[in-house]
């Protein structure tokens, strides 16, 4: 029998902490100077599974217009002041908000960094009053996909057209 279950704040603030004891990292938002690590660690795993699509192009290259002036924010973990994750929350057309450009540092996959960042992610939208998170993603990606369950996104279906031709997944998760 699968258990379903739904992440509740505390734990998600546990999750954290605990995860922060782990490895020391530290979380900012959108500043210019992290713009290019932003682009630069989201366009490596585009490239490396998929293909980079106007779209991303578009957001990529000026997240300060794509993503924080229409209200939505980047959010960096660092670690010793190195950029080693990021990840967008991006309002959409339908005034719902994306999470979105998740990416980790290649050379540190496997240390947690995607999960805390994620945590990070959820307990910020929360704190900015958000009742719900969608994003888009491929299952090709399936290290992806098991960590957006785990936090508790619920799959749903995917409409079309959606953002992105490589999605061939939407999930949702209730804040």
């Amino acid at each position: 029998m699968k258990r379903i279950f739904r992440l509740t704040p505390l734990f998600s603030v546990i999750t954290l902490l605990a995860l922060n004891f782990y490895m020391n990292l530290t979380f900012d938002t959108y500043k210019p100077q992290y713009a290019e690590a932003f682009k630069q660690l989201n366009l490596h795993w585009l490239q490396r599974f998929f293909t980079v699509e106007p779209h991303d192009n578009d957001v990529l290259s000026d997240p300060e217009t794509h993503i924080i002036k229409p209200g939505g924010e980047t959010l960096i973990a660092l670690l010793e002041n190195k950029v080693v994750g990021v990840v967008a929350l991006m309002p959409d057309e339908n005034e719902e908000y994306e999470l979105t450009k998740m990416a980790v540092d290649v050379e540190l996959r496997g240390q947690k960094i995607g999960q805390q960042l994620l945590a990070h992610s959820l307990d910020f939208a929360r704190n900015k009053g958000l009742k719900t998170l969608i994003l888009y993603s491929s299952r090709k990606l399936e290290n992806a996909i098991h960590l957006y369950r785990k936090y508790g996104f619920i799959e749903e279906p995917l409409q079309q057209p959606n953002p992105y031709r490589r999605a061939d997944i939407k999930m949702r998760i209730q804040l």
